[in-house]
């Protein structure tokens, strides 16, 4: 067992709220902190600047673990704070950048004492690659790994067919930065948006293509044992296409910020969202050429009394699962954490991984 029992939240939006939500019905003692100040909570919470790093130190120095739910140009902030105050990190990040800043402090010593640094927790990078590594393992040999998540509105409008239930600003870059892939058993970058694919669900056509960060650090953990790996997000068919259109017909790359609210603006979120999770392996096993898919649709639910989207508790469980791991003594409790190191069962039998499997729509 690791001393996990007061968990901070810094960053009360959708997502960071239900995270604390979360991690009290797992029995942990919860202190929110957010921007401006909160009274609407069932837990207690308190206004902080994260960029105030002498607040921030002081706000953790009260804690055992955090759990960063902000814009990814803020994490790197708490996760300098956490070491400094030898605080178990938690994170939902896709950013490269942020997460290779994590990995270095992860080395550093601190003057407050080792711990366990846990970053990219949330659905890609995170859950996504938890399954993909746990069908892995089954195989004596790996061909590829292939990895989808896609999180839409159920009842798309437009050309876009898309709603902007998640940040704006980290769609945008994973729309335009490079993307890590192991072709041939090599890592290489590639194009964001440059490998587009039909998908079929249970009869609903959508399609796929490459975007960056998904993978965490999947490919480096594969490289020399896998041939292909790869991470695409799943649209509605024509979706890909008007967004080259936006960034290059246009010419928006260099607007990102911009960008991001004209999109927000133009497609909204909606409540009657759906995710998609879709990871296949190709390989050997038991001696014969195998394919393993694992193939899964939640919808929004209802967690005590308030109906929460569906990206917004897979997301929110996926990391507050990783925190019950921590505290069972399950993950290592100093040092950097991969996602793709977390076994898929350990992650449900955890109180909150227990609702994937309990709200699966799982599709052949």
């Amino acid at each position: 067992m690791t001393d996990v029992r007061r968990v901070a939240v810094v960053g009360l939006g959708k997502v960071g709220e239900l995270v604390a939500v979360l991690l009290g019905r797992a029995g942990f003692a919860v202190v929110g902190y957010d921007a401006r100040t909160r009274s609407d909570l069932a837990f207690e919470a308190h206004a902080l600047e994260v960029t105030d790093a002498e607040a921030l130190r002081g706000a953790l120095g009260g804690v055992d673990a955090v759990v960063a739910c902000l814009p990814y140009d803020l994490n790197i902030v708490v996760a300098e704070a956490a070491h400094a105050t030898g605080t178990h990190y938690f994170d939902l990040t896709e950013d490269v950048p942020t997460t290779a800043r994590v990995m270095e402090l992860a080395t550093l010593p601190s003057p407050a004492g080792a711990a366990a640094f846990v970053p990219q927790c949330g659905l890609a990078p995170g859950l996504i690659g938890i399954v993909g590594s746990s069908l892995a393992a089954r195989f004596s040999e790996i061909r590829s790994i292939e990895l989808k998540v896609g999180a839409l509105p159920q009842n798309p409008t437009g050309l876009l067919g898309y709603a902007f239930n998640w940040s704006a600003e980290g769609v945008v870059n994973e729309y335009l930065n490079d993307c890590e892939v192991i072709r041939s058993g090599v890592r290489r970058m590639v194009p964001a948006m440059s490998e587009p694919e039909r998908v079929v669900l249970d009869g609903t056509e959508l399609e796929a293509d490459l975007t960056s960060g998904g993978l965490g650090t999947m490919c480096q953990t594969y490289e020399g044992r896998v041939r292909r790996l790869d991470y695409k997000t799943l649209r509605y068919p024509g979706h890909f296409a008007q967004m080259r259109f936006l960034f290059d017909e246009l010419g928006l790359r260099d607007r990102r910020a911009e960008v991001g609210a004209m999109l927000v603006d133009a497609k909204p979120p909606v409540n009657d969202d759906l995710v998609y999770l879709h990871a296949s392996v190709e390989g050997v096993m038991d001696g014969l050429p195998h394919r393993e898919n694992h193939v899964r649709r939640w919808l929004p639910i209802e967690i005590d009394g308030r109906v929460w989207r569906a990206i917004s508790w897979t997301t929110a469980a996926s990391a507050v699962a990783a925190v019950e791991l921590l505290a069972q003594g399950t993950l290592p409790a100093t040092g950097f954490v991969r996602q793709e190191d977390i076994s898929l069962a350990d992650l449900y039998a955890t109180t909150s991984g227990r609702l994937f499997v309990e709200e699966e729509e799982k599709i052949d």
